[in-house]
């Protein structure tokens, strides 16, 4: 598979998970050993957690839309940055509902098997702005690097 399929199968999961909820599709291009890591989950989650997550926040944001803005790959690793854009309507991981359009941004660092099954994917939301536009309470920079 050349790097531009790798590409291909990584937005195609996108839009089938997030964008589209078509989560059995989305879980076909897992491996066995799929896990997903995300700074909006504490411990990493296999395939069929993965779908519940996705189910939920879809069911809270029903107008969810996650626009990839860029995909870099090389070798088995696929890179996405990406924006979700969206609004809270019920509570979602700890998270009340929101009249607000949010708009947030996500690096994911996705591995392949040799298959080019997904293997892994590892997220990483950028939490502060997304509380700032829930007008939650964030924390100064320097107070996050203090141990």
């Amino acid at each position: 598979m050349s790097l531009d399929d790798r590409k291909k199968l990584v937005r195609q999961h996108i839009d089938l998970s997030w964008n589209k909820g078509r989560l059995a599709l989305a879980e076909q291009l897992h491996s066995r050993d799929f896990l997903y890591k995300s700074s909006f989950v504490g411990q990493a989650k296999g395939s069929a957690d993965f779908v519940r997550l996705v189910q939920e926040i879809r069911e809270a944001m029903p107008d969810l839309e996650v626009v990839v803005e860029d995909c870099i790959a090389e070798g088995n690793k696929v890179v996405t940055w990406s924006t979700l854009i969206g609004t809270i309507e019920k509570p979602a991981l700890g998270y009340p509902p929101s009249d607000k359009v949010l708009s947030i941004s996500a690096m994911a660092f996705w591995t392949l098997t040799p298959g080019n099954e997904i293997q892994e994917i590892c997220t990483i939301f950028d939490m502060e702005s997304f509380r700032a536009q829930l007008g939650l309470q964030t924390r100064p920079y320097s107070d996050k690097a203090l141990p």
